[in-house]
């Protein structure tokens, strides 16, 4: 791990289902109020996308440099004015935010932002074609030996159809320090890669399929380890997203 990405050993995965037809108002706040609003805490948005398999679902990446660090920069900005002034703007939009996972780094790719990556300014509105996906597969229990499966056996399988990864984490088994944003109780897997374009996807997922690996064993070995169907990540960054 670089030193670009060590403000980052604490990571919350958030995905919001909002009201119909609220994410653009949901995106504009983000995007304009909320990215350097929680960053002056110390917090790094390194990724804001929409869920292109759910019109209503809102996706984001926050990173923190330790847990204390965590809870101060919560602290900071929901009890601080930037919060005070916008956060009725998005909550109004929110059906459910307890959709939350706290997470730990197992590996940074190339592909994932550091922390001066660059930025377009507030106010753009130019969405990248680039699509970030990946998958949430939820274990049984953090001993089960899921992180070296995944590095043996899937990274490479992935790697083969294009995939390349720029992340993977697992849960941080902590006490949640900021109760006032639920987390979900839960041990996971979570792995992330950029596609530059929609293409670039299809043919990563159609490559896949076509994987007599991956559909005749991976997928049977990854349904035994795993208590639930993984989650599949399909995502498109915003105007202002350093994931892109």
């Amino acid at each position: 791990m670089g030193d670009s990405h060590q403000c980052c050993a604490v990571v919350d995965l958030r995905q919001y289902t909002l009201h119909p037809g609220q994410r653009d108002t949901m995106v504009r706040v983000f995007d304009e109020a909320f990215v350097e609003g929680q960053e002056e805490h110390g917090m790094h948005i390194s990724g804001q996308f929409r869920d292109l398999d759910d019109p209503d679902r809102f996706v984001w990446l926050r990173g923190f440099a330790d847990l204390p660090a965590r809870a101060a920069a919560l602290n900071g900005f929901y009890y601080g004015p930037v919060w005070k002034e916008r956060g009725g703007e998005a909550n109004v939009t929110m059906v459910d935010s307890d959709n939350a996972l706290l997470l730990k780094p197992i590996e940074f790719g190339p592909g994932y932002p550091a922390l001066d990556a660059p930025r377009p300014p507030i106010g753009s509105t130019e969405v990248p074609r680039s699509v970030v996906a990946g998958e949430v597969y939820h274990r049984g229990s953090p001993d089960d030996g899921f992180p070296e499966f995944f590095a043996d056996q899937i990274a490479p399988a992935l790697a083969g159809t294009g995939a390349t990864l720029a992340a993977t984490f697992e849960t941080l088994p902590a006490e949640n320090n900021f109760p006032p944003l639920p987390l979900r109780a839960e041990t996971v897997l979570a792995w992330f890669a950029v596609f530059p374009t929609d293409a670039a996807y299809a043919e990563h997922r159609r490559q896949l399929a076509a994987s007599p690996t991956w559909q005749t064993r991976l997928i049977p070995e990854i349904t035994c380890r795993t208590i639930a169907p993984p989650q599949h990540l399909h995502l498109r960054p915003t105007a202002r997203s350093q994931f892109r």
